[in-house]
């Protein structure tokens, strides 16, 4: 209908010199006349230009005082000539009216408002918002004072109207013809080909694209990983509990049941099934007897140890719980050295933000043999990181319950201009190493570090919200490049 009226219309006139104007006449949506526009003009049956008009509108809160009064009019109004307390007007009127009413009331000099009394200072006021309002309303000119005013109190709106003017294209006809887009075993039948129009081929037109699988980033940065830690001769550990018990992610590592990370405010405790019935005795009382007594050269923690709080089961909070049992394996077998890593999920009752996840995932590395030393630790981490394309490294002494000596691990970031920190590294304690059954020249050194700090400073990710969570952006995942060259 919209498209008869328009080629119809330029049959006989040589323009139509407005879309709105034109849509009002024809009574007809201005909206589907614009639709149709845009095709015809595309088959240049027509051709169009933009017009554009702007014109300033009321907003709700305009709408509601154009109706019902200004606030300061409505509470003028609500004071009588003897005044009124401030207690009582403030239950005559809604809060909002009262509130904007008073500014505008003191503004404009029409009341006077005490600490306990309410007066007027005029006996008569004239409601200007209202009546500014109803002209803007009435598509009446204002004043650019009136204007600033009112949008100044957020009460119109400037609102912009598309439309066009359109004329006979290069291609008009009274009526469009239908263009065949293929040649079917009808037409050739009946012979009508011979008559039908066929829409030209684009043969610079791109195909439609074919979609295909999309590997996430963080994959895309762990399998890097997992290339590096195999290159170097490491095992994977099994990383598939996400549940563990408070014994291994924090007992067996020597972490004292005093210690803040044990709290429920940074850590997620199961209520079903709540605790574990699977712990070895044995392994169970020497731990219990370091804690309390120490051994080892240790004078331990001098504490009550509690069962029940080994017992409580949780989501693990980091993958050191999964070396702690690999440990525990290796010394109940004659000692064979060996170089283990593991790259999965961990969880911390951590409040979100754009660096914190109370979900992430942690890499580590651990090396066991006899006679380690610092040295060693550093020289694996300098190769281990110079794979990655970190070749400045910084190393600074720090504390961790089970670690000892414990050092954080900075590199330099070339993009950023600064020394960042880029994980956590130590050699495990002998009060853990040892009630496992390990022999005692046997070291352990270990590192850690997050797979998304990586990855976001890689992929230049500002948030880890964007890179891991339901808040992901899915075209990040389909336009990120299919491989890298080092993180720097």
């Amino acid at each position: 209908m919209a498209e008869e009226a328009i080629l119809g219309h330029l049959e006989k006139n040589v323009e139509i010199s407005d879309s709105g104007d034109f849509a009002s006449q024809s009574g007809i949506d201005h909206n589907e006349i614009v639709n149709v526009i845009k095709s015809l003009h595309g088959f240049r049956l027509v051709d169009a230009q933009d017009i554009k008009r702007e014109k300033w509108v009321l907003t709700d809160e305009g709408k509601l005082y154009a109706a019902a009064g200004s606030p300061e009019v409505q509470l003028f109004l609500a004071v009588p000539p003897e005044g009124i307390s401030r207690e009582e007007l403030q239950r005559k009127v809604d809060p909002s009216v009262y509130k904007i009413g008073c500014s505008q009331a003191i503004k404009n000099k029409w009341l006077e408002i005490g600490k306990q009394q309410v007066s007027r200072k005029v006996q008569q006021v004239e409601d200007t918002a209202k009546d500014l309002l109803t002209r803007i309303q009435n598509e009446e000119a204002l004043s650019q004072a009136d204007i600033d005013a009112l949008k100044r109190r957020k009460l119109i709106a400037l609102q912009t109207w598309k439309g066009y003017s359109v004329r006979k294209g290069p291609n008009y006809a009274p009526k469009r013809k239908k263009v065949a887009t293929d040649l079917t075993r009808e037409n050739l039948q009946r012979g009508d080909w011979k008559e039908l129009e066929f829409k030209e081929y684009n043969f610079n037109a791109k195909g439609q694209s074919a979609e295909g699988g999309h590997l996430h980033p963080l994959l895309k940065v762990r399998r890097q990983l997992q290339m590096i830690f195999l290159q170097m001769g490491f095992e994977e550990m099994p990383t598939n509990n996400f549940v563990e018990s408070s014994f291994w992610n924090f007992d067996a590592l020597f972490q004292p049941q005093q210690h803040p990370a044990r709290d429920s405010h940074d850590t997620f405790f199961l209520q079903a099934p709540s605790t574990t019935k699977m712990l070895p005795e044995d392994y169970v009382e020497r731990v219990k007897h370091v804690h309390e007594h120490g051994g080892y050269g240790s004078r331990g923690y001098g504490y009550d140890w509690k069962r029940e709080e080994a017992n409580k089961n949780l989501l693990r909070t980091h993958t050191t719980a999964v070396s702690s049992r690999m440990l525990y394996l290796l010394a109940q077998k004659p000692f064979a050295p060996k170089k283990y890593y593991s790259i999965d999920r961990v969880f911390r009752n951590e409040a979100v933000d754009r660096t914190h996840l109370a979900e992430f995932h942690q890499i580590e590395g651990l090396v066991c043999d006899r006679g380690l030393t610092l040295g060693d630790l550093i020289g694996v981490l300098q190769d281990f990181f110079s794979r990655l394309g970190m070749s400045q490294l910084r190393f600074k002494p720090a504390y961790n319950p089970y670690t000892e000596p414990s050092m954080e691990i900075f590199s330099y970031h070339e993009g950023l201009k600064k020394w960042v920190e880029i994980g956590n590294s130590g050699m495990f304690r002998p009060e853990m190493l040892l009630p496992m059954g390990l022999p005692e020249d046997v070291r352990v050194i270990a590192w850690g570090l997050s797979l998304e700090r990586p990855t976001m400073i890689l992929y230049g990710v500002d948030n880890i919200r964007d890179l891991f969570g339901h808040k992901v952006d899915l075209g990040l995942i389909k336009r990120n490049p299919i491989c890298r060259l080092g993180i720097e």
